[in-house]
């Protein structure tokens, strides 16, 4: 329970800096994230994160080039 609920603040947060999320949307997200992420293998984790680390650093990459 409390891990939902620093997973919703935590969202909140993280939706300030997105266009296209809102605040309730982002709470949503990350409060539905932490069961997610707690029912995940080390090894899926891993991948996850370095896609989410790759497509971060093409976006960066493609707005450089603007």
């Amino acid at each position: 329970m409390i891990g939902k609920i620093i997973g919703a603040v935590a969202g909140a947060q993280a939706s300030k800096y997105s266009r296209n999320l809102g605040g309730p949307g982002g709470a949503m997200i990350g409060a539905l994230a932490v069961p997610v992420l707690r029912r995940m293998n080390w090894t899926t984790l891993a991948l996850v994160a370095a896609g989410g680390y790759m497509v971060n650093k093409l976006n960066e990459k493609g707005s450089a080039r603007k």
